[in-house]
């Protein structure tokens, strides 16, 4: 009993300073959060406050009263629906393109050696380095001699271009990951290359692409700076672009400004939420015992 009372010591000794590391820690994860969600909170605050007290120099962080008048006139606002039906057209089409462009990249750079494939690697890394606003310019005269500008294909292309690197960087990753073996004892078992892919390869790589996938979208649907510059008609602007709607020359309508950027964020975080118990059901499919 005398031998063992040293060496128990030092375990108890350190036990309190992980109980306050630990506290430190979580009081710290609180705090950031509660920074991250408080503009949240503030854009859907404002959006149920009334006009006059938004104006308001005396800010509270709970409403006095709340009202739903600012919806109303987001709804009501002109080339609503339209804007939505671009934002949709633009944002399903780049994110679907993306990806599957993106597996099949993933799959040629992870799966087999040619020339030139390191190089390839680098050069995705690098665009990726690169900020959107140093492109652009090259990209208006590219599309615009191409006819592209003021229609939806050259967005299209543009948006699905700017998440190919880091979608197929990410996917790659998965699939270095999964083992050689499996593919090739399915094609064993008499399936083809393509039916071993859909059957084996393709659900261990579903939370790769679930979230590559979030990543693409929420980068065409919040882009604001390449939709303004290539789409000039007013029934083609994406959601983001007529957001300034709300700013005419008498003003800001502060209220429905807020409540459309409420509305706009709706499908993303629906979207995440499908999508992350689709990224759990992947997990959960592709798991092989030893």
């Amino acid at each position: 009993m005398s031998a063992s009372t040293p060496t128990n010591a030092p375990a108890q000794v350190l036990r309190p300073d992980r109980k306050r590391n630990r506290l430190g820690y979580n009081i710290l994860a609180l705090v950031t959060a509660g920074l991250m969600a408080f503009p949240v909170y503030w854009l859907i605050v404002s959006s149920l406050r009334p006009n006059h007290e938004i104006r308001s120099y005396d800010q509270t962080l709970w409403p006095s009263s709340f009202t739903f008048d600012n919806f109303a006139r987001a709804v009501k606002q002109d080339n609503f629906a339209t804007a939505i039906q671009s934002s949709l057209i633009v944002s399903v089409t780049a994110v679907v393109g993306g990806m599957i462009i993106a597996t099949l990249a993933a799959l040629a750079i992870g799966r087999f050696r040619f020339f030139g494939r390191k190089a390839l690697m680098m050069i995705m890394i690098l665009v990726q380095m690169l900020p959107p606003t140093a492109m652009l310019i090259p990209i208006y005269l590219q599309l615009n001699a191409l006819g592209g500008v003021d229609e939806y294909w050259g967005l299209i292309v543009v948006y699905l271009v700017s998440t190919l690197p880091f979608a197929t960087i990410m996917i790659r990753g998965f699939v270095i990951n999964i083992p050689v073996e499996l593919e090739e004892s399915a094609m064993v078992d008499g399936c083809t290359r393509m039916g071993a892919f859909r059957r084996v390869i393709f659900p261990l790589l579903a939370p790769g692409l679930a979230a590559a996938s979030i990543f693409a979208l929420v980068n065409a649907w919040n882009e604001y700076l390449f939709a303004y510059i290539l789409i000039n008609d007013n029934s083609k602007y994406t959601l983001n672009v007529w957001l300034m709607t709300f700013t005419t020359e008498r003003g800001t309508d502060y209220g429905a400004l807020m409540a459309a950027s409420t509305l706009i964020s709706i499908p993303v975080v629906i979207f995440f939420m499908i999508i992350q118990g689709k990224m759990a059901t992947g997990l959960t499919s592709g798991a092989v015992k030893g």
